[in-house]
């Protein structure tokens, strides 16, 4: 069995026998009042690290809710422009721990995550033993396995919580949460994570919440590039592709992708949301761990040598929209509306 097959479920595969929800099923996913949740457990103090592009609006949110907000980033500008919202300044993410009962990570990748957590003035410094940290960064299940089990020593309680939606859903609290972690963990941040996002599902134990969000990023790519090629096709072709989008978008290729992506290409807005390099991070995870369990996935393969190739253009910060640049290239052509 190899390492990472145990990073989820001990079985080599994503376990799905605590699956929960916060909605019905046929229904869409019903908002909590974020002053509700937060008056409920008014008494839960939040720590935040990491105040990016996804960051900085999550914490916000919590803000507007109401809960007491202790954040540090690195970035000593980002963190007094919180400050001045009304978070607390901390000068370590020890000093967050030991001021939180929750703390919040959103951090590029493993490496960092294991840094913040687990190296000198890190979490595991200044956290109280009972400390839930909610990991809602993008990494490796078998990295967030092996931190949890690091804090587990200390008595530090951990869920890998990624989230989906970009930063658009990041700004209106929307987002979409996979969640890994013990349900009694979980249920004591789920108010907490209901201030960010409209959807919140526990997939599993620990490292099931990212194995989740590897397989939203191969889809999310995917879909990218199946448009991507669509609309060079109808371009080439000499159609309109704002017309072509707006036939197909309501039959069965529509998709919250397609609707959130083809009219920013058209417009030729690649201003990120979500970069091109942080795709192909994740997708560097997705090929990682599918080594570690023998699993063939030549699409994802074949999308990662995309980004490579666009990041070595100087598109790593373009938006992952920004994919089709290199279906454009190809034809000689760029998708953008018609003049009326």
């Amino acid at each position: 069995m190899s390492a990472t097959s145990k990073a989820w479920n001990g079985t080599g595969r994503p376990d799905p026998g605590h699956a929960r929800t916060t909605h019905r099923h046929g229904r869409p996913p019903q908002r909590h009042g974020r002053h509700t949740a937060a008056k409920e457990h008014a008494m839960q103090r939040i720590g935040f690290i990491g105040l990016g592009i996804m960051g900085a609006p999550m914490c916000r949110n919590l803000l507007k809710a109401g809960f007491p907000v202790t954040a540090y980033t690195r970035n000593g500008d980002k963190l007094r422009a919180m400050a001045a919202e009304g978070a607390k300044a901390a000068e370590s993410p020890a000093a967050v721990a030991a001021a939180s009962d929750v703390v919040i990570t959103m951090l590029p990748n493993s490496p960092e995550v294991r840094e913040v957590a687990l190296g000198p003035g890190g979490i595991a410094e200044g956290a109280a033993p009972g400390c839930i940290v909610a990991d809602m960064s993008s990494i490796a299940p078998l990295a967030s396995r092996e931190i949890a089990a690091e804090l587990a020593k200390k008595s530090i309680r951990m869920l890998d919580a990624p989230v989906s939606g970009g930063e658009p859903k990041a700004i209106d609290g929307t987002l979409s949460v996979m969640v890994g972690g013990a349900q009694a963990d979980f249920d004591a941040c789920l108010p907490v994570l209901k201030a960010m996002a409209a959807s919140v599902v526990r997939v599993g134990e620990v490292g099931a919440g990212n194995v989740a969000k590897l397989a939203n990023q191969i889809v999310v790519a995917g879909n990218i590039a199946a448009m991507s090629e669509a609309l060079v096709l109808a371009t080439r072709a000499g159609a309109d592709p704002d017309l072509v989008y707006q036939a197909i978008r309501g039959g069965l290729a529509g998709s919250t992708v397609l609707d959130a992506k083809a009219p920013l290409v058209m417009d030729g807005k690649f201003a990120p949301g979500f970069r091109i390099r942080l795709h192909a991070k994740d997708l560097g995870n997705v090929l990682e761990t599918s080594r570690e369990l023998h699993v063939s996935l030549p699409l994802a393969a074949q999308l990662m040598e995309v980004m490579q190739g666009l990041m070595a253009d100087g598109l790593g910060d373009a938006d992952h929209g920004a994919l089709i640049r290199h279906w454009e290239k190809l034809a000689g052509v760029e998708v953008r509306r018609k003049p009326s």
